[in-house]
């Protein structure tokens, strides 16, 4: 180190002036920026975390945009909660089924009560004429009462006819294959309607068929086509199929089956017009 007062100027030592091997000076033009030094954003910028993007677009930049979330990976086996672990995202969303079984209110406990009511008067009215219980006609006057009305082979649809109006009461009460039960019970009530009013035209008194109890029977097969498109509701064994829970296609086939079967019936079996 020389002296202010020195009156030589300041030189650079030489290399041979005894300094080590090892010794560097500094050069300041070595931290001069250069040429192709991007500034402070060029340390600090982030790249894409995403590859997919174009390779010309600006990488992140800690101050103008912010920064990509991290990934965070859910574990799983250790109890919620625990130390160290992370919740696993959940799906939020509504059960159709539970909602649709809390909007439906009272309206399954409504069905179970209309299917026991017309199950239980098909076993009745199909007792009376099996058995004669009740004052009923039995098989023998049933059969004699379809061939009045002019229905051929009355002897096997006596038993037909009244057989299956009891398996239809029957699956009706337990609400099990609720549709094809509604549409064979649907099928006979079309065609004893059919028979009432032949025999109320036979009578003379057609005019007057809707007024002296005849409603009744077509009250029950309104009420029976009524079952097969609202379906059986939740109380029952069908509780678990698509027509308990959202009948929609197979009802309109069911109903246009039962209505069609009756008219078929009337018509291979009579032939005859009952309003003629």
């Amino acid at each position: 180190m020389t002296s202010p007062h020195d009156p030589r100027p300041w030189q650079r030592p030489d290399d041979s002036g005894g300094r080590p091997a090892s010794a560097r000076l500094v050069d300041p033009e070595d931290d001069l920026p250069s040429a192709n030094y991007g500034g402070d954003f060029e340390t600090t910028a982030i790249p894409r975390y995403d590859t997919a993007k174009p390779a010309n677009d600006q990488p992140f930049s800690l101050m103008n945009d912010p920064e990509p979330l991290p990934y965070v990976q859910p574990t799983t086996g250790l109890a919620p909660g625990a130390y160290g672990t992370t919740a696993a995202p959940a799906e939020v969303g509504v059960n159709d089924e539970h909602r649709d079984r809390d909007r439906r209110g009272t309206q399954d406990l409504g069905l179970l009560l209309l299917r026991v009511a017309v199950g239980v008067l098909l076993i009745a009215h199909g007792l009376q004429k099996l058995f004669g219980w009740w004052g009923g006609p039995g098989l023998g006057g049933f059969r004699d009462y379809l061939a009045e009305v002019g229905f051929r082979y009355a002897d096997i649809l006596s038993y037909v006819a009244a057989g299956g109006q009891v398996v239809a009461g029957v699956l009706l009460v337990l609400g099990l294959f609720t549709p094809v039960a509604a549409a064979g019970a649907l099928a006979y009530l079309v065609t004893a309607v059919l028979a009432e009013a032949m025999e109320a035209h036979n009578d003379a008194r057609l005019s007057s068929f809707l007024t002296d109890g005849h409603e009744y029977e077509v009250v029950l097969v309104a009420v029976v086509a009524a079952i097969v498109l609202i379906g059986p509701g939740r109380y029952g064994l069908d509780a678990g199929r698509g027509w308990a829970r959202r009948p929609f296609v197979g009802s309109f086939a069911a109903l246009i089956l039962g209505v069609g079967g009756g008219v078929a019936i009337w018509v291979l079996l009579n032939g005859a017009n009952p309003l003629a």
